[in-house]
């Protein structure tokens, strides 16, 4: 993973304002963080079928633990089957608890720009659809800025094929997903998945 510290990250500070944090997505980054226990931090992070991006994200430095869900849409308690007809508006997500003692927000934002494709518009491979969007909830303002920051520093780079279409987005409530769809990858060993590494691009 790219180490952060060889170039500080250039954190606009006018872009505050830009990022709201509004009392719903308090409430959401609240709810999300139940259960977590305190000194770990959450990041949510959609970017695809999330069997593999569960699977990536997990082996990122710092990382405590993962499980994928739902979030971004509009239904309380969403099944896979309502987020897949696209009704609900959520996007599949992998909820990640981390260790800031370990890594930080940042180094977890290069590397889920590394593990999926952040250039084609609601679809990863072959899958297609809005639940399939590359987008970041930010669970805090200080969370907005760093990964705006950084899909600014990946937009600006142009090492990518086309510009950067993630969606940086206050938080919702992260809706876990049904039990199989947990840990899929580790149950099901080479089973689907359309994300790899890249190469570093920071």
């Amino acid at each position: 993973m790219a180490d952060g510290s060889r170039e500080p990250l250039e954190v606009d500070q006018a872009a505050e304002g830009r990022f709201a944090f509004p009392e719903s997505a308090r409430e959401a980054a609240a709810y999300n963080r139940d259960g977590v226990a305190t000194g770990l931090e959450v990041a949510i992070f959609g970017g695809g079928c999330f069997w593999g991006m569960q699977e990536l994200l997990r082996q990122a430095p710092g990382v405590v633990s993962t499980e994928v869900g739902y979030a971004g849409g509009t239904a309380d308690s969403p099944t896979y089957e309502e987020v897949s007809s696209g009704s609900t508006g959520h996007a599949e997500s992998v909820k990640v608890v981390f260790d800031p003692g370990k890594t930080t927000y940042e180094k977890l934002v290069q590397w889920f720009f590394r593990i999926h494709d952040p250039t084609t518009p609601n679809r990863q491979g072959h899958d297609v659809g809005s639940q399939y969007r590359s987008v970041i909830f930010y669970q805090s303002s200080e969370q907005a800025m760093v990964a705006n920051a950084v899909k600014v520093r990946l937009d600006r780079s142009r090492k990518l094929p086309g510009p950067v279409v993630t969606q940086v987005v206050p938080t919702t409530k992260f809706h876990r997903a049904e039990a199989y769809h947990q840990d899929y990858l580790r149950k099901h060993p080479g089973g689907y998945t359309c994300h790899f590494v890249r190469p570093d691009v920071f």
